[in-house]
């Protein structure tokens, strides 16, 4: 177990001394790799710009307001229920809904909105759909849906663009062009300006948050029913994107709401009880809340949401143009991610002081979630941080780590296997001269300390002293001292003893290669010593220890030269 101890403790050390601060460099390089990867194909910073959304505008402070003139009349589970006994079950007849518009037009609404496709046609009662023909012909303020189908479709579809009323395309359009779509069956809905899509397309998570305003293909325009409503009612929606972030009103329920079989009991009793004037300039919406009808969809709002407000919400954020704009895409967001990624780099790697960077560091990423917040609460603007934020934290807490770990390296290098209690550590010392006719001077020197920092395994510590100094250290000449403490146990004394020779060889062939003159030399010593850690006489203990090691190696040196004379 301590061999592994001692095999995994000599690649930790080694590891960080070669790469020092060269980490946060590669680190930063594999980071920005991800960016370009995840903008291109994995799409993690999307889900996390979506997660993100749905929290911010779930919890905002400052909400628009409903338009009051929206009014949804509801085919809820209660309306169902209730209709069931004379009409059985949905679909009813068609003759129902005729009544409750021609009742509705008397009050002269702004507009009746069907969420509705009247797709087929009711062969059971011929006569009711007649009668209900006859009221949306003679009503200039119905509009009705068009269900968009898939593209992929289109070549099997016999319906054209150039068969529906009133739509826009472009000089260059293909007037034959035909396009896949469920359009009203009825013939008195085949009106210019009263047809559009209701199409609602959730995002890759299933999650309903913008809303398709224009589909375009082929040089046509087909728009959506809010568009188609908001152009009949002259308001101004040149500036509506494609693709409209929905401005959310609140949760479900936030408009208001009347229950179709209330309404309809009432308009066809014999004495009437609602005020005669209710829809008066409204902007009614006929569309279903029931579950059983499968117009629930999930939302940034709610994971229930009904299919008939995500409509009157997109026609409310026509309307009144207030609708969510966005500050998103790939170069944004590419961009930011490596601004900051980059940013918290350098402050690791120039080593900016420690615990005011952690400060500003927290701050700054806090500041930008509250820039976000808070610009999604007062100018109806979200911006997309919650990725780059993500990325530069992932760095920072990765990098942190590391420079924790490069610190306990360190220190585990002057203390290698002690512990904090050891009452003595065992001292390896190894001064290294290198004798040559000319000086080093402080580069050659260096370069000669790193390369004994990469070449070792063992902790150690590697200082110099050069041979430029003046005064009495001068007399040392181009010296290193290299010193090991460990706990003086067999297997580290032997660690160290088989680092300082591996050391000393390479260091004798690296020399060589520095260009210096052929008699230039390398000499060592290894000297070894024990350190009492209880007490105050360490600072001696020390300089006992190195003065010994000098001592030896100017010895060995003797002993050596003598022998050569003989």
């Amino acid at each position: 177990m301590l061999k592994l101890k001692l095999m995994l403790g000599f690649w930790l050390a080694n590891l960080t001394r070669r790469l020092k601060n060269n980490f946060y460099l590669y680190l930063a390089l594999l980071f920005s790799l991800f960016i370009l990867l995840d903008a291109a194909v994995l799409h993690v910073g999307q889900n996390m710009r979506d997660k993100a959304f749905d929290m911010m505008v779930k919890n905002r402070i400052f909400k628009p307001s409903a338009d009051p003139t929206i009014v949804i009349i509801d085919i809820n589970e209660a309306s169902l229920a209730a209709m069931s006994k004379e009409y059985g079950r949905w679909p009813w007849p068609r003759q129902v809904v005729g009544e409750l518009v021609e009742n509705l037009q008397h009050q002269q609404p702004k507009a009746i909105i069907f969420d509705i496709v009247f797709s087929d046609a009711d062969i059971y009662n011929p006569d009711s759909d007649s009668y209900f023909n006859d009221v949306i012909t003679a009503c200039d303020r119905c509009f009705f849906p068009l269900l968009r189908l898939d593209a992929s479709q289109d070549s099997q579809s016999a319906l054209t663009y150039a068969q529906m009323p009133g739509l826009i395309h472009a000089p260059d359009a293909d007037l034959k062009a035909t396009f896949a779509a469920i359009p009203p069956y009825f013939k008195g809905a085949w009106k210019a300006q009263r047809l559009g899509t209701h199409n609602v397309y959730p995002d890759n998570d299933g999650v309903v948050r913008e809303y398709r305003m224009r589909h375009t293909d082929r040089g046509w325009t087909l728009p959506s029913l809010p568009v188609t409503v908001a152009d009949a009612l002259h308001y101004d929606n040149s500036q509506t994107p494609d693709d409209m972030l929905l401005n959310w009103r609140g949760k479900p329920f936030t408009y208001q709401y009347v229950t179709f079989s209330d309404l309809y009991t009432d308009i066809t009793s014999a004495q009437p009880k609602r005020p005669q004037a209710e829809f008066k300039d409204k902007i009614i919406i006929i569309g279903s809340t029931a579950p059983a009808l499968f117009d629930i969809k999930p939302t940034a709002m709610d994971k229930q949401f009904p299919g008939v407000e995500i409509l009157a919400t997109a026609l409310d954020n026509t309307m009144h143009q207030d609708y969510l704009k966005v500050w998103r895409g790939k170069l944004p967001y590419i961009v930011l991610s490596l601004l900051l990624v980059w940013l918290t780099t350098l402050a690791f790697y120039f080593k900016v002081d420690r615990d005011r960077f952690n400060g500003v560091f927290t701050g700054s990423q806090i500041g930008l979630l509250v820039l976000s917040y808070l610009a999604i609460n007062l100018i109806h603007t979200y911006l997309d941080l919650a990725a780059p934020i993500f990325w530069a934290v992932a760095y920072f807490g990765i990098a942190k780590i590391y420079a924790l770990a490069t610190d306990r390296a360190l220190q585990r290098w002057l203390a290698f296997g002690l512990k904090a209690d050891s009452p003595e550590q065992e001292v390896l010392l190894m001064p290294l001269t290198i004798e040559s006719v000319e000086s080093l001077g402080d580069a050659v020197m260096k370069r000669i300390r790193k390369e004994a920092e990469l070449a070792s395994r063992a902790p150690n510590q590697v200082d110099v002293m050069a041979g430029t100094q003046s005064g009495v250290w001068g007399l040392f000449g181009d010296m290193m001292i290299v010193s090991w403490q460990y706990s003086p146990q067999a297997e580290y004394r032997e660690a160290a003893m088989q680092d300082a020779t591996q050391l000393a060889t390479h260091l004798t062939a690296f020399v060589r290669t520095l260009g210096l003159p052929e008699n230039s030399q390398v000499r060592y010593a290894l000297h070894r010593g024990i350190i009492a850690s209880n007490t105050s006489q360490l600072a001696a203990q020390w300089r006992i220890l190195f003065a010994q090691a000098m001592i030896q190696l100017e010895m060995e040196h003797t002993s050596q030269k003598v022998e050569s004379d003989q």
